[in-house]
């Protein structure tokens, strides 16, 4: 026993020796490790702009000294034959890079390597995207869109053969004397009525529209800026509908509306001036198309539209492609018992209503089945109350559950003041949609009533809205924030001028805000 400890000792010690001396030797710090070639582009992303061209994005790499993209007019990712577009020289400081004047409904496949001078180029990454229809037409001027009639207008001498509108199935051949000025009159329409277009050069889709032909004076009662207005709407029927030609009406007095009536413009680009307020009364409705709501010289500074009539069921009020300006109070205000079907504001441009005595959109003892916002601009309003407020009238309409949508708005310099609320909402059981939507350069929080349901936030971007975030500087006491939206600078044109075009792609990508400015 005693000699096989022995022999285990001596090879114990043995091995440590040998050990002790392989370390002993001299270690070579590792300080860089060469490779053969450079790394390839990572996170390589492709997105559609404005159909036919594709903005890149990767991940910068230190190492490359520029990129090289390659185009393919296919989907495989195998690369094969030639590429229609080669791209070489690519620098780190034009990622995103953005590559136009591509073919129409295309899947193409796109490679990019890095570059280095010193070494090999890296391997290639793909990436696949499919592009959308052509859009070779031009914008409608003014006049373009009659109520029975469209003219479209396309550069001179590019290739159309017909163009196809729905409804009705029809096929509109164009000639080639129509072909070399650009120039299409479509006939034989149906006034008011939503078309969808597309100009085709035979089975290729060149340009694909939507537009809405005028009101056809034959099914309205026209109206022109000598006629008393006011003593119209006081006699009107139910179902009568309102076409106003430009110009200015009212006395910065009101408008009362006690019947299911219609307001339209004419014409969409002269819109007419309404100089005051509504009053509506019983069991009412209003549509209000393409007309400018003017607070101007109210003598009580009146919001745009009131309910006054107690235990009443109005029907659904709409504001489409209106502007509504310099009401002092706000935009509507529902202090009765009434209960409202709905409120749908679309595609409008808010400004310069200052809620002094009142919120923007008030509804206090009452109750608004729906209410939707979108597709509109509200700037330099609401200077001192908030944006929505909604008070609990619950108990007297059992089975009542507002539903609140806010999509697709650019909302600028609106409650910009310390503890001012978006969403002063407190009606139990209501809902909340906030999406798509740039709010720029307020203080305001969303909420700070713990009976403000907390929304659905999806899409929206804040800039310069500190207490919408929480890594904004100022909570203020918010019960809740939105940390899924963006914080990008939109980087509006021109805001001091109510213009908001939007120049950060990022936001143009994801589809966020008006989309009149993107």
């Amino acid at each position: 026993m005693k000699i096989i400890k022995s022999i285990l000792f001596i090879v114990i010690a043995t091995v440590v020796i040998i050990f002790q001396a392989g370390c002993s030797d001299d270690l070579t710090e590792i300080k860089e490790i060469n490779y053969d070639r450079v790394f390839s582009p990572t996170n390589l992303e492709a997105t559609v702009v404005n159909n036919t061209n594709v903005r890149l994005r990767w991940t910068r790499n230190s190492s490359a000294e520029s990129y090289t993209v390659e185009l393919f007019a296919d989907d495989s990712l195998s690369f094969a034959g030639n590429p229609v577009k080669t791209i070489e020289g690519i620098t780190s400081a034009q990622i995103p890079y953005l590559i136009e004047g591509l073919a129409g409904e295309t899947r193409y496949s796109a490679r990019m390597k890095s570059v280095n001078s010193t070494t090999n180029d890296s391997k290639w990454t793909g990436v696949t995207f499919l592009t959308g229809a052509e859009n070779i037409l031009l914008p409608f001027q003014d006049g373009d869109i009659q109520a029975t009639s469209v003219t479209f207008r396309w550069p001179a001498g590019q290739q159309v053969t017909h163009i196809t509108l729905e409804p009705g199935s029809i096929n509109r051949p164009v000639t080639a004397a129509e072909v070399a000025a650009g120039v299409a009159i479509v006939e034989g329409l149906t006034g008011e009525t939503t078309y969808g277009a597309r100009l085709m050069n035979d089975a290729k889709v060149r340009a694909i529209t939507t537009f809405t032909t005028l009101v056809d004076i034959g099914d309205a009662i026209a109206v022109y800026p000598e006629d008393d207005f006011i003593a119209m709407l006081a006699s009107a029927s139910d179902g009568d509908a309102f076409a106003l030609f430009p110009g200015e009406y009212g006395d910065a007095s009101k408008f009362v509306v006690n019947k299911q009536v219609e307001i339209k413009a004419v014409y969409p680009y002269d819109k007419p001036i309404l100089k005051g307020y509504f009053a509506l009364e019983g069991n009412s409705s209003l549509l209000l198309q393409s007309v400018v709501l003017d607070g101007v010289g109210l003598p009580d500074g009146n919001q745009a539209i009131v309910f006054a009539t107690a235990q009443a069921t109005y029907g659904n009020i709409t504001l489409e492609g209106c502007e509504i300006r310099n009401h002092v109070k706000g935009l509507y205000y529902l202090n009765v018992v009434s209960l409202v079907e709905s409120i749908t504001i679309n595609n409008c441009l808010i400004h310069d209503i200052v809620s002094s005595g009142g919120d923007f959109m008030d509804s206090r003892t009452g109750a608004i089945k729906k209410l939707t916002l979108s597709n509109s601009t509200i700037y330099n309003s609401v200077t001192a109350r908030d944006m929505i407020r909604m008070d609990n009238a619950s108990a007297n309409f059992p089975g009542v559950s507002p539903q609140i949508i806010v999509d697709k708005n650019t909302i600028y310099n609106v409650s910009n003041g310390a503890n001012r609320r978006l969403l002063y909402v407190r009606y139990t059981g209501h809902s909340i949609i906030f999406t798509n939507n740039i709010v720029a350069e307020t203080l305001a929080q969303f909420s700070n009533q713990g009976s403000t349901a907390i929304p659905t936030f999806e899409n929206n971007n804040y800039h310069n809205a500190p207490g919408l975030h929480s890594g904004g500087l100022d909570a203020s006491g918010a019960r809740f924030f939105d940390d899924t939206g963006l914080q990008e600078d939109p980087q509006f044109e021109n805001p001091a001028g109510g213009n908001f075009k939007v120049g950060n792609d990022l936001i143009i990508e994801k589809g966020i805000g008006d989309p009149r400015w993107r």
